[in-house]
């Protein structure tokens, strides 16, 4: 029976696999979703079982785990039922501390339950410390991108000697929790020493690099994760764990090449944010030239080829849905409707994707920068709604903060319309030069309102 069962544990890790590969699309990603929760939910059956048949858990040992397993499954639908589109980077980074926090916590139950094993006291150590510093760090990420604690970089006095100093004391308890695992001080320096670093650490970070930082703490997820399977010697949680750090570690990887910026750069933090905020039109003597609803109305009505690049103002304004029905009437006149996604555009990895899926905006709509950039010359208009620094045409000259930025080819297209509630920068802090451009018109108003009224508009020209 036992055999039997970890052949299933190993058919729930294949499963991992495939619904992993299916992520790779939107087209496929919800089956993808689903058979990996439906392997996830296989693995925890046979898990119990095999405890069972070793009758290693008391009758109330089985209690706790039914009761969790009940309320953590009534808060999961809860949250899935009833979150924001716009709120869920916040929830991913939630589930990144869960996930971080309960690997950590196996590993300190092993080691008081006087784990003496050097083969497993090693990953157990490791485990404690990626998976505290995970816990911490996406607590803190969420409460930047919640609005609970401020997202721009938070840099104090001598925060990089301390986190040095961090990383002195919990490499050196955790070398010293391998060499005498029943040390109650070392483990406890451990996790004290890992949850401070995971706080500083994230705290200089600014909100816009959130999309890079919550990749990389889901890839310290899932190594935590891993190591925790390596503990207990799980199998299934190994190569899940080992899954997710992976492909979490070369998104990350990914979202940093598209920022043209490093990975050890933007862990170093203190640099801006996209959130700062500046007064509703044209700032000092900058020229712009500001547009009405009216005016953009009658550019989308005859125009042949629209391409509509999103950006997190869309999400702030919680303006998807109008998106969506903006972009179905041009396509009941005819018009050719795309969407540009960038890969750090909004708040989290697929942060857009996930917006206009949820607006039930096509998937073959949705175009990558690599596939949409030769189109933009075609493009009757291009109509960008929220972004900023990943359509600044500065990013092609050297010496500014974004230079060598991979960035959509917006002010290629005929005519631009951005519609923004001000000319606030970007996160790097510079002025987009998209802005001044004699062919960009910018509408200033909320991304809500401003779709709603160009639907109206539209709609007036048409009947």
């Amino acid at each position: 029976m036992e055999t039997l069962l970890r052949y299933v544990l190993l058919g729930a890790a294949a499963c991992f696999v495939l619904g992993l590969h299916l992520m790779n699309s939107p087209a496929t990603a919800r089956r993808g979703n689903l058979l990996s929760a439906c392997a996830m939910a296989t693995a925890v059956v046979a898990t119990a079982i095999l405890l069972a048949q070793r009758g290693s858990i008391t009758l109330a040992g089985w209690g706790v785990l039914f009761s969790a397993g009940i309320l953590g499954s009534a808060i999961g639908l809860h949250l899935a039922r009833t979150v924001r589109m716009t709120a869920m980077p916040q929830l991913v980074s939630l589930f990144n501390a869960v996930g971080g926090g309960a690997a950590a916590l196996i590993a300190i139950t092993e080691f008081l339950r006087h784990l003496t094993d050097p083969e497993v006291s090693v990953p157990g150590a490791v485990d404690i410390l990626i998976g505290a510093v995970t816990f911490s760090g996406s607590l803190v990420a969420a409460g930047k991108l919640q609005g609970v604690v401020p997202s721009r970089p938070i840099v104090f006095p001598a925060v990089r000697a301390a986190n040095v100093l961090l990383g002195l004391a919990f490499a050196g308890a955790a070398a010293w929790l391998v060499v005498d695992p029943g040390s109650g001080i070392a483990l406890a320096l451990l996790v004290v020493a890992a949850l401070a670093f995971g706080v500083t650490m994230v705290l200089p970070i600014g909100g816009a690099d959130m999309p890079v930082v919550i990749s990389l703490l889901n890839a310290l997820t899932g190594t935590a994760v891993a190591m925790a399977g390596f503990v207990l010697g799980e199998l299934a949680l190994i190569i899940a764990g080992a899954l997710v750090g992976a492909s979490g570690g070369i998104l990350t990887k990914l979202m940093a090449d598209a920022m043209n910026r490093s990975i050890v750069n933007i862990i170093v933090g203190g640099f801006g944010t996209g959130d700062s905020a500046a007064p509703a039109g044209p700032a000092g003597d900058v020229s712009v030239r500001a547009v009405t609803a009216d005016d953009v109305a009658v550019q989308l009505a005859y125009a042949s080829k629209v391409i509509v690049v999103p950006g997190y103002g869309l999400a702030a304004a919680q303006a998807q849905h109008e998106l969506a029905r903006l972009g179905q009437l041009l396509e009941d006149l005819k018009i050719d409707v795309s969407y540009a996604i960038h890969p750090v555009a909004g708040r989290m990895p697929g942060h857009m994707d996930v917006l206009l899926a949820e607006a039930n905006v096509p998937y073959p709509r949705l175009k990558e920068l690599e596939e949409v950039n030769p189109e933009f010359g075609q493009a009757d208009v291009a109509l960008v709604i929220g972004a900023n620094d990943v359509t600044n045409p500065a990013a092609r000259r050297p010496g500014n903060a974004i230079s060598g930025m991979p960035i959509l080819d917006v002010d290629k297209a005929k005519s631009v319309v951005v519609v923004k509630r001000s000319m606030g920068h970007g996160y790097a802090g510079i002025d987009n030069e998209l802005y001044t451009n004699p062919k960009t018109g910018m509408l200033f108003t909320d991304a809500k309102k401003g779709l709603t009224d160009l639907i109206a508009n539209i709609r007036t020209l048409v009947t």
